[in-house]
């Protein structure tokens, strides 16, 4: 897979997880690792980019005597959802269009 796509996809995959509350960062790659292949050096990149752009905020917390780092979605991670979706709707349309069908929307 082309790795901007991989990692755009996986961006979107954090948002998601994250949708569902609050999270930190081994227990965001156990829940996405079923669905893509991700590691520490991928994921934390990812998260600091999201925190910049103000898609996730990010907090710590004790735990076990120890500050562990927790990333929660933000109005505007919700939103980034929401558009991925509606782009993907034109990529399926072309993904349909090389298959062999027609799509049902104009690109």
């Amino acid at each position: 897979m082309d790795p901007q796509l991989k990692r755009g996809l996986i961006e979107v995959c954090v948002l998601k997880v994250l949708s569902a509350g609050a999270s930190y960062g081994y227990k965001i790659i156990k829940d996405i690792s079923p669905i893509v292949e991700i590691s520490e050096s991928t994921l934390y990149p990812i998260l600091r980019r999201l925190e910049n752009s103000g898609l996730l905020d990010v907090y710590t917390r004790e735990h076990n005597g120890r500050l562990r780092k927790y990333y929660r979605i933000t109005d505007a991670g919700t939103g980034r959802i929401a558009e991925f979706l509606d782009e993907w709707k034109t990529v399926m349309n072309v993904y349909n269009f090389i298959r062999g069908g027609m799509g049902n929307d104009k690109i």
